[in-house]
């Protein structure tokens, strides 16, 4: 079935329900430390499905393409919020990792310390559970829209007030997914804003025959460990015992709008991921390289900061404020590349983006 030659109507003399083609299914997971999760899984009749979890931020678990896996999910496995523990790395026994997990509001990085109050890797916003969820299917021209929304809270008693208001939408037959963010300062001071989308690509898309593709203008390795492996940044090894992460930033190209691009791409298998984004919005791309044994994973990280955490932004006056009553924007584009034909055309267009 071609999704551009059925509308509504003409689907229903094939089907009797939609769900036999496409659907949002929403159920709670009952075992173990996922237990009491709300979760939300989508198909959109293309052959992609994911794993929405309204307890874990709207962020997005498992995702893959016509039975092929493309997140990663550590060993912790799926962990809800209740198992949050702040101080320093901590976070990293319930960092499940999937397609993606959200980082900050007020920190993203390193724990620190900052006007007396204390931060934890990467901030609390994942772990927050979603306000106000509402998922359903649209219908636009006559096609269905597979549509997720929702509200996560961050505020403290005399302290900061900031919402996320997420939406995620996926149209039927099409490989892509459409990631709305918007972040609202409700209070009454201006409030360190952090942000960024840690993408956790794994097998078997991520192996030795996958390459990542950038518009790369300037790349910066963050550690030593980095800099030793800055000449095949680009280049994924098979899982390698003792390997140590490396971290790269990456200053991107982009058109005269800030649009860029980049992917995860492996021919061997005609496949790969792509992340749409503007760099007036998400000015920094922060690639975390990890070929370990069992913690086998490539993050691709649009992002509003570095890594280093908040006091560090704040000392290298780096940290991004939002006003009282601002509103700020941040979407990105999900794309599923199939065949060799719709990468080159990928390539080309990167390509593009660098000359």
């Amino acid at each position: 079935m071609q999704a551009d030659k059925f509308d509504k109507r003409q689907m229903l003399k094939h089907v009797g329900d939609f769900s036999q083609l496409f659907g949002i299914k929403e159920y709670t997971l009952t075992d173990g430390k996922a237990k009491g999760m709300r979760a939300f899984d989508v198909r959109n009749g293309s052959g992609l499905e994911f794993t929405v979890l309204a307890d874990r931020g709207l962020d997005i678990a498992g995702l893959s393409f016509k039975g092929i896996n493309c997140s990663y999910i550590s060993k912790t496995g799926l962990v809800a919020p209740e198992y949050y523990e702040k101080d320093g790395v901590e976070l990293l026994r319930s960092f499940f990792g999937g397609f993606l997990t959200t980082c900050g509001l007020r920190n993203v990085g390193g724990p620190c310390e900052d006007e007396g109050e204390h931060f934890g890797l990467h901030g609390r916003i994942s772990h927050t559970p979603a306000e106000e969820v509402r998922a359903g299917i649209d219908w636009e021209d006559g096609l269905p829209v597979m549509s997720i929304g929702g509200m996560m809270r961050e505020a403290r008693l005399f302290g900061e007030n900031m919402v996320l208001r997420r939406k995620i939408r996926c149209h039927y037959g099409d490989n892509r997914i459409q990631l709305q963010n918007t972040i609202e300062n409700l209070g009454f001071r201006r409030e360190p804003l952090m942000l960024l989308f840690h993408f956790n690509l794994g097998y078997p898309l991520l192996d030795e025959d996958a390459e990542l593709i950038t518009s790369t203008a300037k790349l910066v390795p963050r550690t030593a460990e980095a800099k030793s492996g800055i000449d095949d940044y680009a280049r994924l090894q098979p899982p390698t015992a003792g390997y140590a992460e490396q971290v790269f930033y990456h200053n991107l190209n982009s058109d005269a709008k800030g649009n860029t691009i980049v992917a995860l791409i492996n021919k061997k298998i005609e496949l790969g991921v792509a992340l749409r984004f503007n760099k007036n919005q998400l000015f920094n791309f922060t690639q975390w390289k990890q070929m370990g044994e069992g913690e086998y994973v490539l993050g691709l990280e649009p992002c509003n900061c570095y890594v280093e955490g908040r006091l560090d932004a704040k000392n290298r006056e780096k940290l991004e404020y939002l006003e009282p009553g601002e509103e700020r924007q941040f979407d990105i584009g999900i794309e599923i590349i199939e065949g060799l034909k719709e990468i080159e055309t990928l390539v080309r267009e990167v390509s593009r983006l660098a000359s």
